[in-house]
């Protein structure tokens, strides 16, 4: 009992090396651990299961950042603004920014994204570039 205690606690702290699928950058992959959750799960889950992915799809934190944002960009051109709210609803709580996902950084300047104002779920009524309200519907 005690021997199994100690290795369902050894499983916990068990991260895998893998390469990202894109970049080939060395990352730490959670998502074959059931007892944890993989950093990804943070980020929205809005992307579309491919079944022609290799036998590693994980992606490192940039990369992976960077494919959302062309996944929310294609939704942003098919779906209404209150389908676009309700899509970023799961994530208004979430404090920690992601650079591509949330903002980007221009000539030094951090730049909110669309997403980010659509989590905020309204205008906040400042003029920003990338207003979805002001745009749409």
């Amino acid at each position: 009992m005690l021997y199994q205690i100690r290795i369902n606690y050894l499983m916990l702290n068990i991260t895998m090396e893998q390469n990202c699928a894109l970049c080939h950058a060395t990352l730490s992959c959670q998502s074959e651990i059931t007892t944890s959750k993989c950093w990804c799960f943070e980020l929205p889950n809005i992307m579309p299961i491919n079944s022609k992915q290799s036998d590693n799809p994980c992606l490192c934190k940039n990369c992976l950042a960077k494919k959302i944002n062309k996944q929310i960009t294609s939704l942003y051109l098919i779906k209404n603004l209150a389908q676009m709210i309700e899509i970023a609803k799961p994530y208004r709580e979430k404090k920690d920014l992601v650079e591509h996902i949330d903002y980007s950084i221009e000539n030094g300047l951090y730049v909110f994204s669309a997403w980010y104002h659509l989590k905020r779920g309204k205008c906040c009524s400042n003029g920003c570039r990338h207003c979805p309200y002001n745009k749409r519907e």
